[in-house]
């Protein structure tokens, strides 16, 4: 859903509860009664240039994208087009499918289906959905394409860039209650990826991969609170340690070194676990915005690092403007896998390039953020930021085409227009 920080001075009930714009205001419509079935179409989109200070690294939005940006300006990066129908088939019984085309896995602009379900609500407390929807783990992770929907160019990269899931095929249920002053909701998700995302010149399928998760939030007055957390158990490899682990099992059965073999069934990412933890919190009263998140992602292979990640966003709106301003860091736990080769036959290339592996996966850098927002129409939102990434030489991770020289410091210039019609 659609949360748009312009529209949160509505009824309190739906834009923090749901914290969403159902795009339920059409472009074009048809009823011929109040119980006919009626179609809703609206688009979405974000045109945005941005541009780094460093020729050594390519700063991208998200691990989805296979190249980034560098000292020269580019639209490709944060620029999304989007479109979603709404069509009502009963008064409790809604389909809705969403389309995007943004820059990714593939190096292209090629549209995909990012939602595509139907929606059975009983009664206000009960919400059921099954088909494609998009992920929920993090607060705002289903709306991050839809620019309008928060104050910033993007969402923070530093929080959200490993987040690899935009959607998955499956079902949820969501559940409201008032409870005190406030209300609470609960929603339960199962089902499974279908997205791609760059690794190492390849291509990294998490089709059929198994998704779980689930969140509780609270909502009272100006106030949102949400803990959230999902698992994803990966049906796929990593790219490139296929030769890793042969190399080590043929160690393993030439040597007959047990640790060799430990370290192989450590370093396999097939069938192992992905946990992403979160906690958010928003504040949204009179011209003041305030959202604040950290977040936990443990992996229960060593090929690649866990990460923990947090971010402060704090608006005011003078007029039809906003000014801005946000830190976010992201730090990942080093991990070492010793095979045992090199007490047996000293330094060996299979050692040397699980470390280069996992060292690929590094990340420690944090971002300051300052920007404005200006609405200067309905519906219609421009944008300047700017971010200041300070980071260690070795955080390497969340960039594109980095070289020798990186030192781990870039700031990034951006510009985007966003609009819902």
């Amino acid at each position: 859903m659609i949360a748009l920080t312009t529209l949160n001075r509505r009824a309190r009930f739906a834009a923090l509860l749901a914290a969403a714009l159902s795009l339920s205001t059409p472009i074009w419509s048809q009823q011929a009664s109040d119980q006919a079935p009626a179609l809703a179409l609206r688009a979405f989109g974000t045109l945005g240039l941005a541009r780094s200070s460093s020729a050594h690294a390519q700063f991208a939005r998200d691990l989805s994208q296979p190249y980034g940006v560098s000292d020269q300006w580019s639209g490709k990066i944060d620029s999304v087009l989007g479109v979603q129908a709404n069509y009502r088939l009963h008064d409790k019984v809604e389909a809705v499918a969403q389309a995007v085309s943004r820059y990714g896995a593939e190096d292209n602009f090629k549209p995909e289906v990012s939602w595509a379900f139907l929606k059975y609500e009983p009664d206000a407390r009960l919400s059921l959905r099954g088909g494609r929807i998009g992920t929920d783990l993090f607060m705002g992770a289903d709306s991050r394409l839809i620019g309008y929907s928060y104050l910033p160019v993007r969402p923070s990269p530093d929080f959200f860039f490993t987040l690899m899931l935009s959607y998955f095929d499956g079902m949820d249920v969501q559940v409201t209650q008032p409870m005190g002053e406030g209300v609470v909701r609960a929603k339960l998700y199962a089902g499974h990826a279908r997205e791609k995302i760059p690794v190492l010149n390849d291509i990294l399928d998490f089709s059929g991969s198994p998704l779980v998760g689930g969140f509780i939030d609270y909502q009272q007055g100006a106030w949102m609170w949400r803990a959230s957390y999902g698992q994803l158990r990966s049906s796929s490899e990593l790219p490139g340690m296929g030769a890793l682990l042969s190399g080590l099992n043929q160690y393993n059965a030439a040597l007959r070194l047990p640790s060799a073999q430990a370290a192989a069934d450590d370093l396999a990412m097939k069938d192992k676990f992905i946990h992403y933890y979160s906690l958010g919190m928003l504040y949204d009263e009179g011209p003041l915005q305030i959202h604040a998140m950290v977040n936990r992602i443990h992996k229960d292979f060593a090929s690649a690092k866990s990460t923990e990640s947090g971010m402060f966003l704090l608006g005011y709106r003078i007029g039809s403007v906003t000014p801005f301003a946000g830190y976010s860091w992201i730090n990942a736990q080093d991990k070492f896998v010793d095979t045992g080769l090199g007490r047996v036959i000293g330094p060996n290339a299979v050692d040397a390039g699980i470390q280069l592996f996992i060292d690929a996966s590094h990340v420690q850098q944090n971002t300051v953020t300052l920007g404005l927002r200006w609405d200067f129409q309905r519906n219609m939102a421009l944008k300047i930021q700017g971010d200041m990434v300070r980071g260690a030489p070795s955080s390497v991770f969340p960039y594109r085409g980095v070289d020798a020289a990186f030192d781990g410091h870039t700031s990034v210039l951006s510009i985007a227009l966003d609009f819902i019609l």
